[in-house]
């Protein structure tokens, strides 16, 4: 199983635009194939800062979605919103 933790920077204006677009695609991302969890975060000393945080079964299930149209047409709404670039991060648990 690999987490896929990924910081995403917004302009506070578009906090409300980037909520909208996250709850309209949430069960797409969540429903493909390999997506075991899916949860979006916000940082609590500075809002305009949110995390997604998802579990899939295979680096290979990841990847066959960050290839997909899904992500194509969620990515292209969602990074004119930002304020920053994007950070991610692939981990596994330990223990």
């Amino acid at each position: 199983m690999l987490t896929r933790i990924v910081k995403l920077s917004f302009k506070t204006a578009h906090i409300n635009a980037f909520q909208q677009i996250f709850d309209a695609s949430h069960s797409l991302i969540r429903d493909f194939e390999g997506c075991l969890s899916l949860e979006l975060l916000q940082d609590v000393s500075q809002p305009n800062i949110f995390f997604t945080y998802s579990q899939w079964q295979s680096e290979d299930h990841l990847n066959a979605y960050r290839n997909s149209e899904v992500f194509k047409s969620i990515w292209g709404q969602t990074k004119i919103l930002f304020k920053d670039k994007p950070e991610a991060w692939s981990v596994v648990k330990l223990r």
